[in-house]
């Protein structure tokens, strides 16, 4: 049985010059017009199936959360039908309904209503609800108080507490500890296997490929893609990170393990899949890091690394001139800036590599490392200094955060770093 039918739809918004050409069209003859539009969605079509679980995947300002009130009926589409067969709840914003100076308790009844609950029912699942939410004896004080967190766990335990026929979610989930997450996606997958309709909309690509069957791509107002969860989010991971731009970019030479030619032709760090225009990078001049390459699993510039993948970074440096001793460093953070890993060429050889260069050479640095992360998205940092490791080092070039990585893994645990460890039972 189909759940959703979504056919040529699109969405337009009115925009006008001032606000008196508004009045003069609201006023005047009909056929006047003082607006123009901007389209928001163009010629979306699609359908879900009972039971099946979609992801919209799609950069900021795609049109993801225009579709998803659209298929709440917050707004209306300009053009095309959307037709839902079924009981529909959704989480779309936080507390979305709930207001600021009511009771957890009063806010569960409201919020109830306006989901077509009777009194009657809102009571007898008031101590579900209550459970399932565990936020304490905050269920009694004014929700002004509560975290964005308790407000996602109160919202979602109302959206959820009976099984509806079509759940929609968006971004909401990402605020909660890890913990309620996977008590909030458990909940779904036995809502699924009732036949529940899922609409997923996040921006991590590993809840989309973990939680739905397929997955729609959205870009500029129009779906781009409309397939597997895992190649669809395979694609949205390139827009999201930047794929190689096609022209005056250096190929990948195909016989050259390093995938960087020994040749300056200019920097090309910029056009790489991967890069982030927000790098910071500074230093004193004298050697320029103009182009990297990231090699895992048999590929140049993965859009995701394995986090078992055996992961080479090859950083290519033209310098400018004469150094006795310089020092090629890296360094892994966590978007929040947490520093995770960071090591030299120094370290990595126990003191015993040595580089000295010339005026012109250009010279390719490798450092080869497990990708033993959790998974989840990363920013890497490159530098080149000079002078002596043990003492004091002149930075010449630092590109900081300049390229955001994309780590996959089948099997989460808990934290960042995976110590590998092992187990064993005694008795």
């Amino acid at each position: 049985m189909t759940r959703i039918e979504v056919t040529q739809v699109g969405k337009a918004y009115k925009y006008y010059a001032s606000k008196w050409h508004r009045l003069v069209e609201k006023l005047g003859p009909l056929s006047v017009e003082r607006h123009s539009k901007k389209w928001v969605l163009k010629d979306i079509s699609f359908t879900v199936q009972a039971g099946e679980s979609v992801g919209i995947v799609g950069v900021n300002g795609a049109g993801k959360s225009t579709l998803l009130k659209l298929l709440t009926g917050t707004t209306k589409p300009t053009t095309g039908k959307i037709t839902l067969h079924g009981r529909v709840a959704a989480l779309l914003e936080l507390g979305m309904g709930f207001h600021p100076d009511f009771s957890g308790w009063q806010n569960v009844y409201m919020s109830g209503l306006m989901m077509g609950y009777s009194r009657e029912m809102i009571t007898s699942l008031m101590a579900d609800i209550e459970k399932f939410a565990d936020i304490g004896d905050y269920i009694d004080r004014p929700v002004r108080i509560y975290s964005s967190g308790m407000q996602m766990r109160l919202a979602f335990a109302v959206a959820t507490a009976s099984r509806q026929d079509i759940l929609i979610v968006d971004e909401a989930l990402s605020v909660g500890d890890s913990r309620f997450q996977a008590k909030c996606f458990a909940r779904i997958a036995d809502f699924k296997r009732q036949g529940t309709t899922l609409l997923l909309v996040s921006h991590s690509a590993g809840d989309i490929v973990k939680h739905c069957d397929r997955a729609i791509f959205l870009k500029n107002g129009a779906i781009e893609l409309d397939g597997s969860a895992r190649d669809v989010t395979n694609r949205y991971l390139d827009e999201l990170f930047g794929k190689q731009a096609d022209a005056a970019v250096e190929p990948v030479p195909a016989d050259s393990p390093l995938g960087l030619t020994l040749t300056a032709q200019g920097d090309l760090f910029a056009s790489r899949r991967g890069y982030r225009a927000e790098e910071y990078r500074w230093g004193q001049g004298g050697a320029k890091i103009i182009d990297f390459d990231i090699q895992a699993g048999g590929e140049h510039y993965p859009a995701a690394i394995d986090s078992t993948s055996q992961t080479d970074l090859h950083v290519k440096v033209l310098f400018e001139r004469d150094f006795d001793s310089v020092v090629p460093g890296m360094l892994i953070k966590s978007l929040e800036g947490l520093f995770l890993y960071g090591t030299n060429s120094f370290l990595c050889s126990q003191g015993r590599e040595h580089i000295s260069v010339k005026a012109g050479e250009v010279r390719v640095f490798t450092f080869s490392f497990l990708m033993n992360l959790n998974q989840g998205d990363y920013l890497l940092s490159c530098g080149i200094s000079a002078g002596n490791p043990l003492g004091e080092m002149v930075p010449l070039d630092r590109r900081y955060d300049a390229i955001m990585l994309h780590v996959s893994r089948k099997v989460e645990f808990w934290g960042l770093i995976d110590l590998a460890s092992t187990f064993k039972s005694h008795s």
